[in-house]
């Protein structure tokens, strides 16, 4: 039985002066059953604002029907989401990063103030994982994380194509190699179901981060949204839960360590993940209390294979890495490669190494065995250099040249480098450099999708280069590298570039310079912010105010 004194929701249902909030529960429907029970809040972002997370609510039905049935009462509460499928290439993705925070606020407001036992958390869209983690990992009760699962891609011309194609799809009727009427038809079949993106795209990345954490029951991160399969696997979810809130433990903090967010990198640059992964990762170690930076994440990656040959950069989807075996299946070639710290624990009740054995051989396609991977090292790196003091971070997965040197050409913000994009003011060679978008300066570090794609449908993905102080979608591919710290705003070097000025870039040697000297660099002042870039709401100037920078996670707060 659970034990009564460790139970905080009695601080809610125990006492004389305790009536009025049972007689509150009671309107709700609860009984006396009920109200002697362990107390679970169940946090999600359903909503309607995308498809990502439209797959929820008959996954939160069943996770009601599965904490009941684990003698838990439910208590379901939601949360926002800024979907990045719709604030992409406009200002409103000045909010996406800004939402992961105010997600992990939120939770840790209501199951604080609501005194709950446990927590089981749902989301989809690209910061609501993160920021459903961060959550987690603050409020540090037993707690058990959710993803509602990628959609599926669809045949189209032969192929198998996502929404990542659509994007192309529009440089290439800008290029006029594609008609208008081949891009309608495209759009209308590129996401065929509910779900998040069907790469190894944000979603996916930080589900497997999840799984590899071990806050998240095993094989949730490749499970696709639509598959029935989902709601067992919440039922039994909410018995982990059950047994965690049992033996009050293990707590967030007890799975959250820096052996298991090393492990994250590793599956993390095992897969070719999102970058985005390397900024929300050193942020869920901050609510911990442990610091852990790019530096410390550079230092993982150098010793990864690429093993996952998956989108966008590779051949397959989120669906084929369910077919062959999911993480568990990742875990065992990455457990006999020796990258593995395999002594973490997880809710599961198991260690990383107990839930690696469980897995599949490597099928060789979707997942390569450690003899024969897709490359030898990891599909994201850290590059530092005298452009790139703090670090900057960049997918090599699928690149066909990872050294590049060019002149800069340089914009103040996104709109302007999109602008030119389309116009093809750009040539062969060139290293588009788009600045003023980090944590503070943008505010709020915009993705860049639009541009990256805007490229590959122009046939220039492998022809230029493009560096920013804001971020890359997990669906970018090309020589895009994001997190350029310090930022502009902050006084990076980033902000002293000209047009004209050369950049190096090799990838092989994890470095990004500028051909200026020390001197010249320090002689240069840095151009005034154009005006219309300023904050426009209360809400990005708080967070502007607040913010810090991209290599210690972009968080409003420090614990560190």
């Amino acid at each position: 039985m659970t034990k009564r004194d460790t139970l905080i929701s009695r601080t809610i249902v125990e006492g004389l002066d305790r009536a009025p909030h049972r007689a509150f529960l009671r309107a709700m429907g609860h009984d006396d059953t009920a109200l002697a029970s362990p107390f679970v809040g169940i946090a999600h972002t359903a909503s309607e604002v995308t498809p990502c997370t439209m797959s929820l609510p008959p996954q939160i039905q069943s996770a009601k029907l599965g904490i009941t049935r684990e003698g838990m009462t439910p208590f379901e509460f939601g949360t926002i989401t800024v979907a990045d499928s719709m604030s992409m290439n406009h200002r409103g993705m000045r909010f996406s990063l800004v939402s992961r925070e105010i997600i992990a606020d939120s939770i840790d407001a209501v199951v604080r103030g609501h005194a709950y036992d446990g927590l089981m958390t749902f989301a989809s869209c690209d910061k609501t994982l993160p920021g459903m983690l961060m959550a987690i990992a603050r409020i540090n009760r037993p707690s058990v994380f959710l993803y509602g699962g990628a959609a599926l891609p669809t045949p189209w011309n032969g192929q198998d194509i996502g929404v990542v194609d659509v994007y192309e799809g529009v440089g290439r009727v800008y290029e006029g190699t594609s008609s208008e009427e081949e891009l309608d038809a495209m759009e209308r079949v590129g996401v065929p179901t509910v779900g998040s993106c069907a790469g190894q795209f944000t979603a996916n990345t930080m589900a497997l981060v999840a799984e590899v954490l071990g806050l998240a029951p095993l094989g949730v991160a490749y499970l696709p949204a639509v598959y029935s399969e989902r709601q067992a696997l919440v039922k039994r979810a909410a018995g982990l839960l059950r047994r965690a809130v049992d033996e009050n433990g293990p707590l967030p903090s007890d799975l959250i360590t820096r052996e298991s967010l090393e492990n994250a990198v590793v599956a993390v640059g095992a897969t070719g993940g999102s970058t985005n992964a390397l900024l929300h990762l050193p942020a869920i170690a901050n609510e911990v209390g442990i610091s852990f930076t790019l530096d410390d994440i550079a230092k993982v990656l150098e010793d990864v294979p690429l093993v996952a040959d998956l989108k966008p950069g590779g051949a397959y989807w989120a669906r084929d890495m369910h077919h062959v075996g999911s993480t568990p299946a990742l875990l065992r070639v990455l457990k006999g490669a020796g990258v593995l710290h395999t002594d973490t624990p997880s809710v599961e009740g198991r260690t990383l190494g107990e839930l690696a054995d469980t897995g599949p051989e490597a099928d060789g396609k979707v997942i390569r065995a450690v003899g024969n991977p897709v490359t030898p090292t990891s599909g994201v790196v850290v590059l530092k250099g005298s452009l790139a003091p703090e670090g900057a971070v960049l997918k090599v997965a699928g690149l066909k040249h990872t050294v590049h040197e060019g002149p800069a050409r340089v914009f103040e913000c996104e709109e302007d480098a999109v602008a030119a994009v389309r116009k093809r003011e750009y040539e062969a060679g060139d290293v588009i450099v788009i600045r003023n978008e980090g944590p503070k300066g943008g505010p709020g570090m915009r993705e860049m999708l639009g541009v990256t794609a805007l490229l590959y449908g122009q046939g220039m993905g492998e022809k230029v280069a493009l560096i920013t102080d804001g971020r890359f979608s997990g669906a970018t591919r090309g020589l895009c590298i994001g997190h350029v710290g310090p930022e502009a705003a902050a006084g990076g070097p980033i902000g002293l570039i000209r047009t004209g000025d050369i950049i190096q870039i090799d990838a092989g040697k994890r470095e990004l310079n500028v051909k200026l000297s020390t001197d010249e660099l320090a002689r240069r002042t840095r151009p005034p912010v154009p005006e219309g870039l300023e904050p426009e709401t209360a809400t990005l100037r708080k967070y502007a105010a607040l913010v810090g920078p991209a290599h210690l996670g972009a968080t409003t707060h420090r614990n560190t």
